[in-house]
């Protein structure tokens, strides 16, 4: 908005940036948010060498986020590691998801004919694209639902499941029995992401989920944007239906249109559904991933009689994250059951032993109305999965509900070389 012209208040009623999607610094002030006043163990290490995501994401490399950032010049402000991997959970262990023709061949999670078959998956749509029709082989991609195509190459249900959950990132099967146009694309973006830096899709960075919100409000402060941090929000001021101001400890701040989470306007929003996710404390790199120091874990629900996946998140002190030695896995998935943390119990398997655990389980919102009549514009909940997909939809559709036209990322990169001085490709 900052870069469109637009003059941006930033109002946070926390100290911090990021809101619920906040990294949390030093360790104690963890212990004391889930209330353990007791604080952390000598065997911690420094409580200041600590960085908690309270809601983990990973970035897809090739990813809506990663264009937006690199569109923005909010890189500048960032450090980036690759994640060391990304795996699915069968029969009780991690397996290292297929995503190449070559991993597809050596997987143990296929027999001989069945990697054949995925490998010509793979392969067609790596080739596939809706404007050749040479490269459909008969399929409409508006029409053909994703069941068939892998009918089509006759794929058994194991490779349905890492197919459609650990490549296209699905946290339910509903997508079966839709047009395959996205499915294929999904499964295209995961293996374009792959195929930048090889090692895994995604990228986390340094110090945490917490700089991403700090690198947007110094992007933002360049444009003439302002951010006020510690200030609460006493009251939404309406005229005629329609948003006028914001009042804050006596003083009003007028504006024509309002950006803010469910948190702010509990009357606007309706449930929709629960979220579990479970901190855990390690000394060690989870079993069965090959010491990997950062990685992605998705169960599908299928492995687990459920109807959505559960997903594990690991980084380490390479990520400037944890003290020397220390891993944290995060583990979310939607609730199903009156008892949530029994329902990640398989994932918690997979990360024994596990040195300290925080149980966190949030209400999920979505906004009743597209904010078009009041010109207050909320955004969905954080979602339980382990990447930034379905939130830059969000942010996408905000903006263009805002105003009135689709996001261009061409657009955002000529207005920031005006401002920076470079020049036009």
């Amino acid at each position: 908005m900052s870069v469109n012209g637009k003059k941006v208040l930033h109002m946070d009623r926390n100290p911090y940036y990021g809101g619920e999607s906040s990294s949390i610094t030093p360790l104690e002030e963890l212990y004391k948010r889930f209330g353990l006043p007791e604080g952390p163990p000598e065997s911690m290490g420094r409580g200041r060498d600590w960085n908690v995501d309270l809601i983990p994401k990973f970035l897809m490399a090739n990813g809506q986020l990663v264009k937006m950032l690199l569109y923005t010049e909010v890189t500048r402000y960032l450090d980036f590691k690759v994640v060391d991997g990304s795996f699915v959970y069968r029969g009780g262990q991690a397996h290292k998801v297929p995503s190449t023709e070559t991993e597809a061949l050596a997987s143990n999670l296929m027999g001989m004919f069945e990697k054949r078959r995925f490998r010509k998956f793979l392969v067609f749509v790596a080739n596939f694209d809706e404007n050749e029709p040479q490269t459909l082989e008969g399929v409409d991609p508006r029409g053909t639902p994703m069941r068939d195509v892998y009918k089509r190459f006759d794929l058994g249900q194991d490779v349905i499941d890492f197919t459609g959950h650990a490549l296209a990132l699905y946290r339910t099967d509903d997508y079966l029995d839709q047009p395959c146009l996205e499915p294929i694309n999904r499964i295209k973006l995961y293996s374009e992401s792959l195929a930048r830096y090889g090692k895994s899709p995604y990228l986390y960075p340094l110090y945490g989920m917490g700089e991403l919100p700090q690198g947007f409000a110094r992007l933002s402060a360049i444009y003439g944007g302002t951010y006020m941090l510690n200030k609460p929000v006493d009251e939404i001021v309406m005229e005629n239906g329609r948003v006028v101001g914001v009042r804050s400890e006596g003083e009003v701040a007028r504006c024509k249109q309002l950006i803010c989470d469910p948190s702010y306007v509990p009357e606007r929003v309706r449930g929709a559904g629960r979220v579990v996710r479970v901190i855990c404390i390690l000394s060690h790199p989870i079993h069965g991933t090959s010491e990997a120091g950062s990685c992605q874990i998705i169960l599908p629900q299928n492995q687990l009689g459920r109807k959505s996946d559960i997903y594990v998140c690991l980084v380490s002190w390479a990520h400037n994250v944890a003290a020397p030695g220390k891993f944290i896995a995060i583990v979310s998935t939607t609730v199903e059951t009156p008892e949530p943390e029994r329902e990640v119990e398989p994932a918690l398997q997979l990360l024994e032993p596990i040195d300290q655990k925080f149980v966190a389980i949030s209400d999920l919102y979505e906004p009743m109305d597209d904010g078009t009549e009041s010109q207050i514009f909320c955004s969905r909940s954080y979602d339980a999965t382990t990447h930034f997909e379905t939130t830059c939809d969000d942010i996408k559709d905000i903006y263009r509900r805002m105003v009135g036209a689709a996001f261009d990322f061409e657009s955002m990169k000529r207005r920031q070389s005006h401002v920076f001085g470079e020049d036009e490709p």
